[in-house]
């Protein structure tokens, strides 16, 4: 039996913050039901990469990595015809899943004082830019905008050049784990209780936990971290350093020597145990001081060898070091092929695509990776008829009418 196998879970949300955490919750054995139509369409259903380059709403890659194990119901929620259908659909679930604009909701009668009229012990989650209440609630944007406010931007980048953001819409990966720590905590508690709750969860505050120490630092001694680049106050050297080959295949190895004994240690494996004692570099902060030239140092060894060879020579000798690896590179780790990270399935328009597993293993409940991301519509008999029990009759209607769109 899978962690979550039973759990009913309808879910109004798109993008990435919250799908992510109902992919989680559908690869656990969750019945999740996506709700979404050819009016409102998820915005990642028209984001590249698409398979081919071909466009259309069924062969987004981006959209099947969030989306994988669900069902996809497309009900217009502006139709007059879609209250029946979302009735049902309530009553069915135990947990409710959105992340629209605070206000959405309520204009399509899906807030949580509606749903628990419906169904008292109901459990909603709504994950927002910024919470459900205060004079930003309203605000639109997305992960990237939600990068700068939290503060990632402001630390991201090096001290001679203009603020950049992180990869991605950083604070979307962020996200999802407090989320699933709300409702793993809201589900026990109705367990033990009977009684459903509202969770609001704030995507700009989740970024916030991320820069806890910054905030502590800054609470505490009223100091504020400036961009660093590469490089780290605990350890030098620190950095990604290149390597031998020649390009596109020359690669970068990111290394890091924090204790004493290290720096002692990461001398003798380059070659150049005096350097341990020498004055430009004999503690920490000697090293900082002069770590422009300790890099090039560092560089000049590296660059005579390939960056797989640098990693394994450090992580033999015990020094922290890892090999900048691109997309192909992680398909090919022998870890991650291991751990069964990627799970190949095969979906109706993309054909063959790969998977992620989530990052932990649960030894009483095995995960088993079996459905890939729904096409728009595809399951609109079966979660009408075998889920909500809605007669032949009613489901030709409903598709006549648009309802069903």
């Amino acid at each position: 039996m899978k962690a979550f196998e039973g759990l009913k879970v309808l879910d109004f949300s798109r993008v990435i913050a919250a799908p992510l955490a109902t992919e989680y919750l559908a690869q656990s054995g969750a019945t999740v039901v996506k709700v979404e139509s050819s009016e409102s369409l998820d915005n990642l259903r028209i984001s590249a990469p698409y398979r081919d380059n071909k466009l259309g709403v069924d062969r987004s890659g981006y959209f099947a990595a969030y989306n994988g194990g669900k069902y996809s119901l497309s009900l217009d929620l502006g139709h007059p015809g879609a209250k029946t259908v979302i009735e049902r659909l309530v009553r069915w679930c135990d947990v409710v899943v959105e992340n629209f604009r605070p206000g959405t909701t309520e204009k399509f009668g899906i807030s949580y004082d509606e749903l628990v009229k419906l169904k008292p012990d109901i459990i909603m989650l709504s994950t927002s830019n910024q919470g459900q209440t205060g004079p930003q609630a309203k605000t639109p944007g997305y992960g990237f905008t939600l990068c700068a406010l939290s503060g990632l931007t402001s630390i991201t980048g090096w001290s001679d050049r203009p603020q950049c953001h992180p990869f991605g819409a950083l604070t979307d990966y962020m996200t999802p784990w407090l989320s699933l720590i709300a409702l793993i905590s809201a589900i026990e508690h109705r367990r033990q209780t009977g009684e459903g709750q509202f969770l609001d969860v704030s995507q700009y505050e989740c970024g916030l936990y991320f820069l806890a120490p910054l905030l502590l630092d800054y609470a505490v001694n009223g100091h504020e971290l400036t961009r660093q680049g590469n490089s780290s106050p605990h350890a030098a050297p620190h950095g990604a350093y290149p390597c031998r080959g020649d390009p596109p295949q020359a690669g970068w190895c990111a290394i890091s020597a924090g204790s004493e004994q290290e720096w002692v240690t990461f001398c003798r494996v380059i070659g150049k145990p005096e350097l341990a004692t020498d004055p430009r570099f004999c503690s920490l902060e000697k090293r900082k001081a002069n770590e422009d030239e300790l890099d090039a140092i560092v560089a000049e060894w590296t660059s005579r060898r390939t960056a797989k060879e640098v990693m394994e020579t450090l992580q033999r000798a015990g020094i922290a070091a890892g090999v900048v690896q691109s997309a192909g590179d992680l398909f090919a780790d022998p870890q991650l092929r291991h751990r069964q990270h990627f799970h190949v399935l095969e979906h109706p328009e993309i054909g063959a695509m790969s998977y992620e597993a989530p990052a932990f293993r649960l030894s009483e409940t095995p995960l088993e990776i079996e459905r890939p991301a729904p096409c728009l519509g595809q399951h609109n008999e079966y979660v009408c008829k075998e889920l909500l029990g809605i007669p032949d009759d009613e489901f030709v209607r409903l598709l006549a009418e648009g309802v069903l769109s």
